[in-house]
């Protein structure tokens, strides 16, 4: 395992039953293996909680309502998504636009948040500082390094209206973020990084592009041993096993793919 710590509390959005559910059929072998995965997930309750999109929907509608934003910045594909289902809720976010921002590992230990297009955060942020008010959106919080790249991009005039957004978060994540601007999150895990508490997406597990790495091709987590080792010490080789099986079907390029709902 090295230094990869197995988590007290290990948290796994579910964004992978339904993805496969609609892109290959329920009745499709891929959605077995699926259904198959998330299972051995789930097997070490109470350590390993499975949360769904609908709960952290409403986990976060439950902390109040705000007036519609005037424009709303989603952080990469996800945020984006995530300001489009809050708005198909409530009307906040009637203006989205989506910045193009992901964490890398720079092949020095540690990571470096960069444009996966190439076009710096400044000019893909331009124009927002005149918004009368800004929502600033992800789906997960997890260091705070990509949300605090974003807002300390931002003129500090325009941090005093904005109000930051996400679906999860590791709860002492949020006490730098805080210090720039409110943030809402629905989902917030007490705990320390990593140790104590961690979170994945469940398509990470057999998705390439979970693992971006600095002039090296993307990686979904089970290629990860040492990872799911940590993750899942009683029965990491079976969810090996499921996540290639599974991850043979979905991309059976080998190249990354966007999950089907990711539009």
């Amino acid at each position: 395992m090295g230094d990869t710590p197995t988590p007290v509390r290990f948290y796994v959005h579910d964004d992978l039953t339904d993805d496969v559910r609609e892109s290959h059929g329920a009745a499709s072998h891929a959605f077995a293996l699926a259904r198959e995965l998330m299972a051995l997930v789930r097997r070490d309750t109470p350590r390993v909680t499975v949360l769904t999109l609908g709960e952290q929907l409403e986990a976060l509608l439950a902390k109040g309502a705000h007036a519609p934003f005037a424009v709303a910045v989603g952080i990469g594909r996800a945020g984006e998504r995530v300001a489009r289902q809050l708005h198909a809720r409530t009307g906040w976010f009637p203006v989205i636009r989506r910045v193009d921002l992901t964490r890398e590992e720079d092949q020095r230990g540690g990571y470096a948040v960069v444009s996966p297009t190439g076009v710096p955060l400044a000019q893909q942020l331009r124009g927002v500082e005149a918004a009368a008010s800004l929502a600033i959106v992800d789906d997960t919080i997890f260091s705070g390094i990509t949300m605090r790249q974003v807002l300390e991009t931002l003129p500090a005039a325009t941090r005093a209206r904005t109000h930051a957004f996400c679906l999860r978060c590791v709860e002492e994540s949020l006490t730098a973020l805080c210090a720039l601007c409110p943030v809402t999150p629905g989902f917030a895990a007490p705990g320390r990084l990593l140790d104590e508490v961690s979170f994945i997406n469940a398509s990470g597990l057999v998705r390439r592009g979970s693992i971006r790495r600095t002039g090296l091709t993307p990686l979904a987590f089970f290629e990860r041993p040492e990872w799911m080792e940590a993750w899942f010490p009683d029965r990491s080789e079976q969810v090996i096993d499921v996540c290639q099986r599974l991850n043979a079907l979905l991309e059976p390029t080998g190249e990354p793919s966007l999950p089907a709902t990711a539009s």
